[in-house]
């Protein structure tokens, strides 16, 4: 008797928010390979031949801005109505642009904090209204960053809202347990075009690489790959985990001062 795939997501329905670009295109790329129909939204539409698809099936598009409370569940409704049930959300919807904390005003900070914590928050009240009722519960993950573990210089309100998004992830976990299990990515630096301007193009791309243990930045499918296995009955005892997918982290600045001053000094170095 062969035994069932438990990443086989045939018959599973998936939202991912942002699900057009960067990150939550490689997410929404892999559900639809791993067999789901999957729902993504955003404000902007992708272009018809850009659409998301894997072997004729196609992405469903619903237009909408998640950080409006009455937008996010519409997404959701409009999901249960043409699916009948919501089997996993990927709240991935996010981002900032560098501004100095100094310089950032009030509707900047307000407007990336709901875009980065709030309308998570919005989409996952949503889905559980959904998920709690129904066969199977159902599974959020959320997409947080690094920046929400240390310090995030130039973008502050980002990384305070990914901090918030770490510890909203483990609060529902709780509340909402057993019916609905809530775990999020923790997402180091991953190559998408965004990254690209924010570090300066390739040869930026390649100095910020050499800082990462596994000698190279993410990619989409690398974050998707945790999606699918948190989302999975492979996860089924994980609730409340906060994954980091970070390529080992970061080299302290420290050793580099260190290697500066040490030829043979343990172990290897950034850029070695």
């Amino acid at each position: 008797m062969t035994e069932a795939n438990p990443l086989d997501y045939t018959g599973k329905v998936v939202v991912v928010t942002g699900g057009g670009r960067g990150v939550g295109r490689g997410i929404t790329d892999a559900f639809l390979a791993a067999g789901a129909d999957v729902v993504i939204c955003g404000r902007t539409k992708p272009s018809a031949g850009d659409m998301p698809a894997h072997d004729g099936r196609r992405a469903v598009f619903v237009a909408c801005d998640v950080r409006d409370a009455e937008q996010a569940t519409e997404v959701v409704s409009k999901t249960t109505e043409r699916f009948g049930r919501l089997d996993v959300l990927v709240n991935n919807a996010g981002g900032s642009p560098s501004v100095p904390a100094a310089d950032a005003s009030a509707r900047f900070i307000s407007q990336v904090i709901a875009l980065n914590l709030v309308a998570p928050f919005y989409c996952a009240q949503a889905a559980n209204r959904v998920m709690r009722d129904q066969a199977g519960g159902g599974s959020i993950v959320n997409i947080a960053s690094v920046s929400g573990r240390r310090p995030s210089p130039g973008t502050a309100p980002y990384g305070a809202a990914k901090a918030g998004l770490i510890n909203l992830t483990r609060s529902l976990a709780m509340e909402w347990a057993p019916a609905v299990r809530v775990n999020c990515v923790v997402a180091g630096m991953i190559a998408t075009e965004a990254a690209d301007d924010h570090y300066g193009g390739p040869e930026g791309l390649r100095a910020v690489a050499a800082t990462v243990p596994l000698g190279r930045l993410g990619t989409p499918a690398d974050v998707a790959g945790v999606c699918l296995f948190l989302a999975s009955p492979l996860a089924s005892y994980l609730s409340g985990a906060a994954v980091e997918a970070d390529g080992g982290g970061e080299w302290p600045p420290f050793l580099a001062a260190v290697d500066s001053t040490v030829s043979d000094g343990p172990g290897p170095r950034p850029g070695a």
